[in-house]
């Protein structure tokens, strides 16, 4: 198990206090059997939390276990303050770290808790939606997926092409609906454009849900032809995400030759292609 560590400049140098690049050591790493239970510990912290939030909004077991319920928050929400605080305590930029993506992952964990505490109850929707936010501590399992880079780097250099498809398929969409809207009229469910352009998505989609069927001969022809047409358009983000993550994989586990510079993406390679030196 990996976790995503701090930035390397952030790490404590020699010229920190022991304890504090021990405490790194724990907390940012997981070569150690101390990094390993911690790793473990809060994992199990993190599931049995999101547990928590998810058993409270069923009412049936809110009402009758709403103390333990509460109690069990509020422990959980104290041994994550815990962990944030010790987070700042170890790396040399306390402050570099709590803008970052994870240490305001971190703060997200805890900060819901604190605002319902005192939040007023005549505000019962801002109570609901600050209550349920902490759900959102399973983000804090992005501290062990070594791979989150590799799939943002993945996201990012397939975005202006998924971008691209976006817009193609909601143009057609967009005109499919018209289509239908002339072909079935508003008798047949089809009450306006944008309806139809909502049918249109939804079929595109393969989701279908029934509420608005076409019922002419023509109708159900162009409905067929759309369904058909969905399960092609579903594989295009697919493959093009899944080159780029391929190419985000092997640009991860490159290496390059100490002797002539050349890059190896074969992580089985032990020679370097070029001159024949050890990698």
């Amino acid at each position: 198990m990996k976790k995503h560590p701090a930035s390397p400049d952030n790490r404590p140098g020699a010229d920190q206090p022991a304890w504090k690049r021990s405490l790194y050591t724990i907390i940012f790493e997981s070569d150690t059997p101390a990094g390993k239970a911690f790793d473990l510990a809060l994992l199990c912290a993190i599931g049995a939390s999101v547990l928590i939030v998810m058993l409270e909004s069923v009412k049936s077991i809110q009402s009758k276990h709403a103390i333990l319920l509460r109690d069990l928050e509020w422990i959980f929400t104290g041994l994550f303050t815990l962990e944030y605080i010790l987070r700042l305590l170890c790396v040399r930029r306390p402050l570099r770290y709590a803008w970052s993506f994870y240490g305001l992952i971190d703060l997200l964990a805890i900060l819901p808790s604190y605002i319902y505490l005192f939040t007023s109850a005549n505000y019962v929707m801002v109570v609901r939606i600050v209550r349920l936010l902490r759900v959102f501590r399973v983000l804090k399992l992005a501290h062990f997926l070594q791979e989150t880079e590799t799939l943002i780097a993945a996201l990012r250099a397939s975005s202006r092409k998924i971008v691209v498809f976006l817009f193609s398929v909601i143009a057609l969409a967009t005109v499919m609906g018209t289509v239908m809207y002339l072909v079935e009229g508003e008798e047949n469910g089809f009450t306006s454009i944008p309806h139809s352009v909502y049918w249109a998505i939804v079929t595109l989609t393969t989701v279908g849900y029934g509420d608005i069927t076409p019922h002419t001969t023509l109708g159900r022809f162009i409905a067929s032809v759309i369904m058909i047409m969905g399960y092609g358009i579903i594989a295009v983000p697919t493959g093009i995400f899944s080159l780029e993550l391929r190419a985000a994989a092997k640009a991860r586990d490159a290496r390059a030759c100490a002797k002539c510079g050349t890059t190896e993406a074969d992580p089985n390679a032990r020679y370097c292609r070029r001159c024949g030196a050890t990698l």
